[in-house]
């Protein structure tokens, strides 16, 4: 299932997502965030899941456009450090 955490405005859609039958919760997300957007808890999406996964704080998700904003290069588009950290590329973000 995929999780979106973030927010719409009127500038647009700002969101990460996490795939939660990829992630792993093997936190190297967490640790590849300069910002600490991600922490690893108990699947919130499925609630009667014993598995763990990644997901945005919940300090971070009404300003991931701000938070995550240093990560995006206007030009020349590398992998965000989360994205490119997920070898299950369980991580995507919507702009």
């Amino acid at each position: 299932m995929i999780a979106n955490y973030g927010y719409k405005d009127g500038s647009g859609e700002y969101y990460i997502s996490v795939d939660t039958d990829k992630c792993t919760a093997c936190g190297d997300c967490v640790e590849a965030c300069p910002y600490g957007v991600f922490e690893v808890m108990d699947d919130p999406v499925d609630p009667l899941s014993d598995e763990q996964v990644a997901v945005v704080t919940e300090a971070e998700r009404k300003k991931i456009k701000y938070t995550c904003g240093p990560c995006k290069p206007v030009t020349d588009r590398p992998p965000l450090p989360c994205m490119a950290a997920c070898a299950e590329n369980a991580i995507s973000h919507s702009w």
